[in-house]
């Protein structure tokens, strides 16, 4: 069986890099309008993303322009509920009026890493996704509650890797305030993402092996040189002979 993994990418976030990474990747995360992004930038990524062929899914956040929806929020279960559901329905319905249905819901930043420790934020946001369309899938890190709470919820869990981003021993990841939580050398990325996409595999910051097991990887679409970035990366994926594609 030939070796699969999904590549996505947060887009429609005003980066400037959308279009290159659509040729580039086979899943987009499309920011809601919430922590980045408004309605005419939402259609206008949609369109591009179905004229690449790029499977589409909502990258819901905190409603956060100013602190681009990195900066955790106090926000009680429902209202996390509300505002998932929210985002999910807003994309869905530009995705509508260009023919094409959502696959996927990617939650953002502050959101996403709470979420991963928080069961009642988890359930939250798998409960909107199950209420708003249950076909939906979530993307996760592997062991967290997002994932599990999503396996509850009868909601499919796919879980997700980050090739630029520094790993604890323990799987988690290390926050972006601390130094060398992001990764900046592309040698090194490209080396993770072959590592983790063929070996389930990735290398703790203390130099620890730690198990990955993954369907998709994400290339940040606000990083400099993002696109020239994610080149390397799919060359590299398929030099390894590992065909990139969205989850199925």
């Amino acid at each position: 069986m030939t070796a699969a993994v999904d590549l996505n990418s947060d887009l429609g976030e005003g980066a400037g890099y959308d279009g290159e990474l659509l040729s580039l990747v086979s899943s987009a995360n499309i920011a809601c309008g919430f922590h980045a992004g408004d309605p005419s930038v939402m259609r206008r990524t949609v369109r591009q993303a179905v004229r690449a062929g790029v499977s589409i899914g909502a990258h819901p956040g905190f409603p956060d322009l100013v602190g681009f929806g990195r900066r955790e929020m106090k926000a009680t279960p429902r209202e996390v509920e509300d505002l998932v559901a929210y985002q999910i329905g807003a994309l869905a319905g530009i995705a509508a009026a260009q023919g094409v249905r959502l696959r996927h819901v990617k939650p953002h930043g502050a959101l996403y890493n709470m979420a991963a420790r928080d069961m009642d934020l988890a359930d939250a946001i798998a409960r909107a996704i199950a209420t708003v369309d249950s076909s939906l899938k979530l993307f996760g890190l592997p062991g967290s509650q997002s994932l599990e709470a999503a396996q509850r919820r009868h909601v499919q869990a796919v879980s997700e890797a980050f090739a630029d981003r520094a790993y604890r021993r323990d799987g988690s990841l290390v926050p972006r305030h601390e130094p060398g939580a992001v990764i900046h050398d592309e040698a090194i990325v490209v080396s993770r993402a072959v590592s983790i996409a063929r070996d389930r595999t990735v290398i703790a910051a203390d130099g620890t092996p730690v198990p990955l097991d993954v369907q998709t990887i994400c290339v940040h679409g606000d990083t400099p040189g993002a696109a020239v970035l994610a080149s390397r990366i799919r060359q590299a994926l398929n030099d390894a002979g590992i065909q990139v594609r969205a989850p199925l």
